[in-house]
């Protein structure tokens, strides 16, 4: 097994540590430093030993070592994902430009699958730093022209979703789409330019779908999160950008 790729897995674990906190603590406008990490039932400060990606998990047996409260699944959970996703971007990407915008927008996922699965928000902070972060790489990929075109790609995607957000409002009469998901769509726009951009629209709304009827049977609260099915949908085509490039080719006949 490549050793790059054992080193990924375990830079991401401790990654998916931090996002973590940062998920957790930026949703209710905590400071991501102070105080150190902590239970949140008795606010016993975590040991060295207590902060070991999944391992500490385990050894904990999911409780706290004081007040023997349970420690939620996520915490291992993202831990793992986030190790499992940067290893599986090397292994896509190899040595590249590309293998450190696969791990950008991995922890773009992670976050923002933890935070609104679990407060219905999506970070503004998390989009901000990962267009800087993803600007700074298409510079070093391909210059002002890539970004350039990058950017026509963000903005045409962000028009659209802002568009069915709008019909969507006036048609049910509330809601239909947050905010996050719109700006969300800039990045996914950025990413995948418009062509691609408005298939990660269509994939998200269809990988959304059984959850939706099946939350509608159980009669939970209509309010969905959208967020976690937009990320897998921009991962998904991310990974698979030249195939479906190639498939539109040849279902429109080469005119994109």
């Amino acid at each position: 097994m490549d050793v790059i790729l054992i080193y990924l897995f375990i830079a991401g674990l401790f990654f998916g540590s931090f996002y973590n906190v940062v998920a957790l603590r930026l949703s209710n406008n905590e400071s991501i430093v102070f105080p150190g990490s902590h239970c949140v039932n008795c606010n016993h400060r975590l040991s060295w030993y207590e902060l070991i990606p999944v391992f500490s998990y385990i050894g904990l047996g999911g409780k706290c070592k004081k007040c023997k409260k349970g420690i939620s699944i996520q915490y291992p959970m993202a831990e793992l994902a986030t190790g499992i996703l940067f290893a599986f971007s090397y292994h896509v990407y190899g040595f590249s430009i590309m293998t450190l915008i696969s791990i950008l927008l991995s922890s773009v996922v992670i976050i923002t699958f933890i935070t609104d699965c679990k407060y219905m928000i999506i970070l503004d902070e998390v989009i901000v730093i990962g267009g800087i972060l993803l600007t700074i790489l298409y510079f070093f990929e391909g210059g002002l022209h890539l970004i350039l075109t990058k950017l026509a790609g963000g903005i045409a995607i962000f028009a659209l979703m802002f568009m069915i957000k709008k019909l969507g409002d006036r048609a049910f009469k509330q809601e239909s789409l947050g905010w996050g998901d719109v700006k969300l769509s800039f990045l996914a726009g950025y990413v995948l330019g418009t062509s691609v951009g408005t298939i990660y629209i269509f994939l998200a709304s269809f990988l959304a779908l059984p959850y939706a009827i099946i939350s509608s049977i159980r009669k939970k609260n209509n309010i969905l999160p959208f967020g976690p099915f937009l990320v897998i949908s921009l991962m998904i085509l991310f990974w698979n950008m030249n195939w479906v490039l190639e498939m539109l080719k040849i279902y429109i006949g080469g005119r994109i």
